[in-house]
């Protein structure tokens, strides 16, 4: 069973997007690249041509990637009715109850995590701890560097 990824509308469109940009106008320019290295003659000594032939296989193993999300996406609905209960695309300010400090994340699919960005996979340690808690929850994560315990200061749609 092929591995299903969960992506809002949004990260949908702009994987549409960049798919249409690489099969068009990227996989134009590539293809510029090979037939200019193959004019500078032997091709089993002609890095050009190896490199342009690289870049090739990378996108085309990049539309292969896309193709592949978005063939078994699963698109995160945003609704209104908001239950209060942390989930896909919900925004969460927890307390770091060791240190007291508070972080605020977005809980995201896989394929839209950024950490460094304050987004969050349902799928990580710390996302797959969140899901289904509310306001005034504390929480337990088993991580890498040790068992981690936050409280959750608030939820929000």
């Amino acid at each position: 069973m092929a591995k299903e990824f969960k992506i809002s509308k949004q990260t949908r469109e702009e994987l549409l997007q960049e798919r249409l940009y690489l099969s068009t106008v990227r996989d134009k320019e590539v293809t510029e690249m090979i037939e200019e290295a193959r004019s500078f003659g032997d091709l089993s000594e002609n890095s050009e041509y190896d490199e342009a032939r690289n870049e090739q296989a990378k996108l085309y193993g990049r539309i292969a990637e896309i193709d592949n999300i978005l063939n078994h996406a699963i698109i995160i609905e945003e609704s209104d009715d908001f239950s209060g209960f942390i989930g896909l695309g919900c925004r969460v300010v927890v307390r770091d109850l060791e240190t007291g400090e508070e972080e605020a994340y977005q809980v995201v699919g896989s394929q839209e995590a950024d950490p460094m960005n304050g987004k969050i996979s349902d799928d990580s340690p710390f996302g797959r701890a969140m899901v289904g808690k509310t306001k005034g929850d504390k929480v337990t994560v088993d991580a890498p560097v040790g068992t981690l315990s936050f409280e959750v200061v608030s939820v929000e749609k």
